[in-house]
């Protein structure tokens, strides 16, 4: 006579996720993750739908698209709409990121001209300039994408440049040459007000380098 199979012991029933609790992330279910190729092409993707729609109108479901891939795998490779916005800017932005090092280094009585002709020629540079007006454009725009702007520069430029400045107040003097740096690419690069739009970028340099170098060195109260 068969024996009776012993009767399978019943799974134990799982525990309820906590109401409010994050879910975990993984790799999506069913997707294959392609590595550093596919995280590139999403953040390339992700650069390109900012540029071209801003902030507002583009989505995880709009990047994974451009990508080829699920938003799925967009959320497991950068998590939320700004954490992609985040390294795309931080790629995009890459360049003006080595703002204090090019600055520091040299004749420190030319440090406002060299911090000038720094930030001029990345937005003279046509290949640099459109990605950076696309992240104006949408911080400008959005609060989201204001405090991610506003976090990077802080964290990545504003702050290790102080901290290389010997002067009262560094911060604040960082600060408020950042503020003449950004009114006159307002002015000149978004808003494109005569005649400083189409002013020689030298002539631009020579006008606003003392202050800058006044804001940044000089010992006397700003």
């Amino acid at each position: 006579m068969d024996q009776p199979k012993a009767a399978r012991a019943p799974k134990p029933a799982k525990e309820p996720r906590p109401e409010g609790a994050p879910r975990r992330r993984g790799r999506p279910a069913g997707t294959r993750a392609g590595g550093a190729e596919t995280r590139e092409r999403i953040l390339a993707a992700a650069r390109e739908e900012f540029s071209a729609r801003g902030y507002d109108k583009t989505s995880v479901r709009s990047i994974g698209k451009a990508a080829g891939v699920d938003a799925a795998l967009v959320h497991h490779y950068f998590g939320t709409k700004e954490q992609v916005f985040a390294a795309a800017i931080e790629l995009s932005f890459g360049p003006a990121l080595n703002l204090p090092e090019a600055v520091v280094e040299g004749d420190p009585d030319a440090m406002g001209e060299r911090v000038a002709r720094f930030m001029l020629r990345i937005w003279e540079n046509p290949a640099t300039r459109g990605p950076l007006l696309a992240i104006v454009r949408s911080a400008v725009s959005n609060e989201a994408a204001a405090a991610v702007l506003r976090g990077l520069i802080s964290r990545r430029v504003l702050a290790r440049l102080a901290g290389e400045l010997d002067v009262p107040d560094p911060a604040f003097r960082v600060q408020l040459a950042a503020a003449q740096l950004v009114g006159i690419i307002m002015l000149r690069y978004i808003v494109q007000v005569e005649p400083l739009a189409s002013a020689d970028p030298e002539d631009v340099v020579a006008m606003v380098a003392p202050t800058l170098q006044r804001y940044l060195t000089a010992q006397d109260a700003v």
